[in-house]
């Protein structure tokens, strides 16, 4: 399989601030990989010196097999950018601006190719209004537009969906899954919405200062973490809920309301704990189970760190 960025020990110091240490990862042709960590961790930084906004200290960026700092006009006219919190020229059209950064992309069939992107993305009626009366939405919109008005092969995308209604939210991801899959364009995606990253990535790396601490699939990755919560909604007393799941060991137990318990507990306890309730004779009238999930390994990386990851 082609790969399209390779990144090989990277590092960005600012003093004796490392940002950035040392990381290595690759993007093969028409794959989406999840750039996770909580503020601070590196996200930016790397982005950064992946646009060439900043320069390593060290280390080696290629795309498309060739050295990013010997071929940065290249590479750049075959890659673009995208985030909710960046910022158009404020006092000419959405139009303008496509039409600016289009030419400077060298894109064909201009005039065409904005009109099918306002189509898709649904900004049609805001081409002739200018960008800083747009609201964010809009905005977030537009620069999404923007990162594929010259038919890009890798797209870096921070935060895309940031300050989206959800019915266009979840239009933008089906044109982001359209894009990979049509036109295999591959994809670097951050986001703090974890159904997202799971619904479009095929892998996530988890960055904690600086360092990558983990990368696998979205399922891979959340096997590290152990324990499912069971809510279940019963008839009869507390006592008697919470005399028998004293004897169960590894798990752990609150009432949110009257009637319902909260379980924490491996998932494979589950099977054991609903036997035990039914050979008690107490009666369950609502089940629910949540299994972990992304969102899950995100909120335990951002309390634990690398130590939430299991060792081979």
């Amino acid at each position: 399989m082609d790969t399209v960025l390779s990144v090989n020990k990277l590092v960005k110091k600012y003093d004796n601030f490392v940002a950035v240490n040392g990381i290595s990862f690759s993007i093969a042709k028409g794959e989406v990989l999840g750039l996770l960590g909580a503020n601070g961790a590196g996200k930016t930084t790397t982005i950064q010196m992946l646009l060439g906004i900043t320069e390593q200290t060290s280390g080696a960026i290629a795309y498309f097999g060739k050295d990013f700092a010997k071929n940065r006009q290249s590479s750049l006219q075959k890659i673009n950018f995208t985030t909710a919190y960046g910022s158009l020229q404020g006092r000419i059209s959405v139009h303008e601006n496509l039409k600016v950064f289009g030419g400077l992309y060298g894109a064909k069939n201009l005039d065409k190719k904005i009109k099918e992107l306002a189509q898709q993305l649904e900004i049609s009626d805001v081409l002739h209004q200018t960008y800083w009366s747009l609201s964010s939405g809009q905005k977030t919109r537009v620069n999404l537009a923007k990162s594929l008005i010259n038919d890009p092969q890798l797209v870096l995308m921070d935060e895309p969906t940031a300050s989206l209604d959800p019915d266009i939210a979840d239009k933008v991801l089906d044109i982001i899954i359209k894009l990979r899959k049509e036109k295999g364009v591959s994809m670097l995606f951050t986001s703090h919405n974890m159904d997202e990253v799971t619904r479009i990535c095929d892998r996530v790396m988890f960055l904690e200062r600086g360092n990558i601490i983990a990368m696998d699939t979205p399922l891979g990755l959340t096997k590290n973490i152990s324990k499912s919560v069971m809510t279940l909604t019963f008839d009869a007393s507390q006592q008697e809920i919470s005399a028998y799941l004293k004897k169960e060991s590894g798990i752990k137990f609150t009432f949110p309301r009257q009637q319902v318990v909260r379980i924490e507990m491996p998932e494979e306890l589950i099977p054991k704990v609903l036997f035990g309730f039914s050979k008690q004779k107490i009666w369950i009238t609502d089940i629910d189970i949540k299994k972990p999930d992304l969102e899950d390994v995100f909120l335990e990386v951002a309390r634990k760190g690398k130590h939430v990851f299991r060792k081979n």
